[in-house]
């Protein structure tokens, strides 16, 4: 699990069939001190709502994934797993 910062949605015309009406959300994540980036923004599967600029919270845990979706063999890797309140 990993927090990170929602940049925006992400637009596809072509997808694979276990990713139909799902929202698709481009996340940065963040190291511990919330403040420096933790690698390149990832492409986050969202089932809660998220919005730009809402932190989150992410998992890439293969079992949650094929839990929540229901999908065991899907390209899904990354999932927000929880809105995070406001931290200040």
């Amino acid at each position: 699990m990993q927090t990170a910062t929602v940049l925006g949605n992400a637009t596809s015309t072509i997808k694979h069939a276990s990713l139909d009406n799902l929202k698709l959300l481009v996340c940065q994540p963040w190291l511990n001190d919330g403040i420096s980036p933790d690698g390149p923004p990832l492409l986050v599967v969202d089932l809660l709502g998220a919005g730009h600029g809402e932190t989150v919270m992410i998992t890439s845990d293969g079992a949650t994934l094929r839990e929540r979706f229901q999908i065991q063999n899907s390209p899904i890797r990354w999932s927000v797993l929880g809105l995070i309140d406001d931290q200040r």
